[in-house]
């Protein structure tokens, strides 16, 4: 089973809250994020950035709930 983005969050915080909104539609989920944005709390050119994924069959469903929000 292959992961894809959903989406792209600003902060931990937000990452979680859509990790949450996905799991409650009954679809796994995963935040990624780069060590360098943990330790110096920032994203540059997408270094650091934190991704929220799904696996590629929710990806519709997923994108669907997050439009609805």
């Amino acid at each position: 089973m292959g992961w894809t983005v959903i989406r792209y969050a600003r902060s931990e915080t937000e990452a979680g809250i859509i990790k949450g909104l996905m799991e409650s539609a009954g679809i796994p989920a995963i935040i990624r994020q780069e060590a360098i944005g943990k330790v110096y709390r920032l994203t540059v050119n997408g270094l650091g950035e934190i991704k929220i994924l799904v696996p590629e069959i929710h990806r519709e469903e997923a994108e669907k709930i997050l439009a609805s929000r």
